[in-house]
């Protein structure tokens, strides 16, 4: 139970503890831990100094997980903010300086209205940018209403006139069609009421997919629509969720765009977001704050304290237009898929999509766009049955070029049909979306292959790949200094 002696136990002048809560004082601890906490007085929420054999720790006594493990205290670090578990051995005295019970619900605020600022709406559907720590289960929750924002943001009162909805309460792995439809649909309604822009809160992890399925879902649209989310939840000192959300408004109120964009860090730190266009966008890392990256193509532009910085030319986006009138075709047939192609992948994995009543099927093929041999049959079944079947690539970056070997060749005269350089889950989505409105072969084939918005490009530019992604800071610094 660690090496207290009763010397150690020290209560600040003038600290007063209320009664014992069993309840709330020691939620979370049990075993050796509660035992540390009885014994000394600490509860949680006290301000508290630890001594241990490591050294000293000062902060805020924090609730457990209802699974951890009862070794460690767990307590807020004063001087960074950051949460640490503290093994109930080492610790040697504790200081009891303060108590304070946490709250963490945000309360909401009515939104400061200004006539000389544009009108924003902001949609809700969940997500860290809508979230907290939930200290019972060790969670991140949605539990931030869409208004509870502006009480953690009032800078967002300096850029406009918000106006907030909750669409959604949702960790985006659970956000599919049914949500996508309703979010276009709640969209054209807020663009129809003259509102600058529209800006989705949104979870980091299925952001992608909802970005491409709105922008097949809203076609001539006249304003930008920003999809925004964080990395980190609110209550972490390195929390991305303010800034991006203020970019991603800013966006909303005075970029000069009409498309569905991704708005999210640019580099790890926080200088500036990148605007990525809704079809060529995805998350390439699990917790990096710069986790979103334009792939085979560039981002549309730079955003920050100064405005915005267009990394593609004028030609290259399309630009706010307020005679455009927004085409919502929020359709979508689910009963399609994406193969990611394996070595010995067998061909029953097609078969049972096709037994169960699939209708359109993704592969993501390994180098120009292959699968093994022993897949031919049963996608020639899945064809000759009805079932449309596309060619994309693992590798993300480049094309699907199925006429340089024999393999490619073949799996063509099966049926099936490449993509260029569409990524994976773009295609997945498009194809959903052609669905909806039609399975006639040759149709599915035109739509898919007729690009509504970018996601099919006919070159990728020098400054595509990864490691180039063009006309950022940093790496125009770079060429300046050491290639010019």
């Amino acid at each position: 139970m660690g090496n207290i002696e009763t010397e150690n136990i020290r209560i600040a002048p003038g600290v007063k503890l209320p009664p014992v809560d069993p309840q709330e004082d020691f939620k979370g601890y049990r075993g050796r831990a509660k035992a540390l906490l009885e014994k000394t007085g600490a509860r949680v929420w006290c301000d508290v100094v630890l001594d241990t054999a490591r050294g000293e720790f000062v902060g805020v006594l924090l609730p457990r997980s209802e699974t951890a493990d009862d070794r460690h205290l767990v307590i807020k670090l004063t001087y960074n903010g950051y949460n640490i578990g503290v093994a109930v051995d080492t610790i040697t005295g504790i200081t009891i300086n303060g108590y304070k019970r946490g709250h963490y619900q945000i309360p909401e605020k009515a939104f400061p209205y200004d006539e000389a600022k544009p009108n924003v709406t902001l949609l809700g559907t969940g997500g860290t940018i809508a979230s907290r720590l939930d200290y019972r289960t060790g969670a991140v929750i949605p539990a931030f209403s869409p208004g509870e924002l502006y009480g953690a943001v009032p800078e967002l009162a300096d850029i406009c006139n918000l106006q907030t909805y909750k669409l959604y309460g949702e960790f985006s792995e659970n956000i599919g069609p049914k949500h996508w439809a309703g979010t276009a649909e709640a969209i054209a309604k807020e663009i129809e009421k003259g509102v600058a822009g529209v800006v989705i809160g949104h979870g980091t992890d299925t952001m992608h997919y909802t970005a491409a399925a709105l922008t097949f879902m809203l076609q001539d649209l006249p304003v930008p629509v920003v999809v925004v989310g964080s990395q980190r939840s609110s209550d972490r000192p390195s929390s991305d969720a303010a800034y991006n959300l203020i970019r991603a408004v800013q966006t909303a109120a005075y970029g000069d765009f009409a498309e569905v964009m991704i708005c999210m860090f640019g580099p790890t730190s926080d200088s500036y977001d990148l605007l990525h266009r809704g079809t060529r966008v995805r998350k390439m890392h699990s917790s990096y704050r710069s986790t979103f990256r334009t792939l085979s193509d560039t981002p549309i532009a730079r955003v920050d304290d100064e405005g915005f910085h267009p990394i593609k030319s004028e030609t290259q986006y399309r630009h706010r237009n307020p005679e455009n009138k927004v085409k919502v075709r929020n359709v979508f047939d689910e009963r399609v898929s994406i193969v990611w192609y394996y070595p010995n992948m067998q061909p029953d994995v097609i078969d049972s999509l096709v037994d169960n009543g699939y209708k359109g099927i993704i592969i993501a093929g390994t180098g120009l766009g292959h699968v093994n041999k022993p897949l031919y049959p049963a996608l020639k079944r899945a064809i000759d049955a009805g079932v449309h079947i596309f060619m994309t690539v693992q590798t993300l970056w480049g094309y699907v070029q199925m006429f340089v070997y024999d393999t490619g060749r073949d799996i063509m005269e099966l049926g099936v049909t490449p993509l260029g350089n569409m990524l994976p889950e773009v295609a997945y989505v498009k194809l959903g979306w052609v669905l909806g409105h039609t399975h006639e072969r040759e149709e599915v084939i035109e739509m898919m292959r007729t690009t509504v918005n970018g996601e099919w490009t006919e070159r990728e530019p020098f400054d595509g790949y990864l490691l180039f992604q063009g006309g950022l800071p940093e790496l125009e610094y770079y060429y300046k200094r050491y290639r010019l």
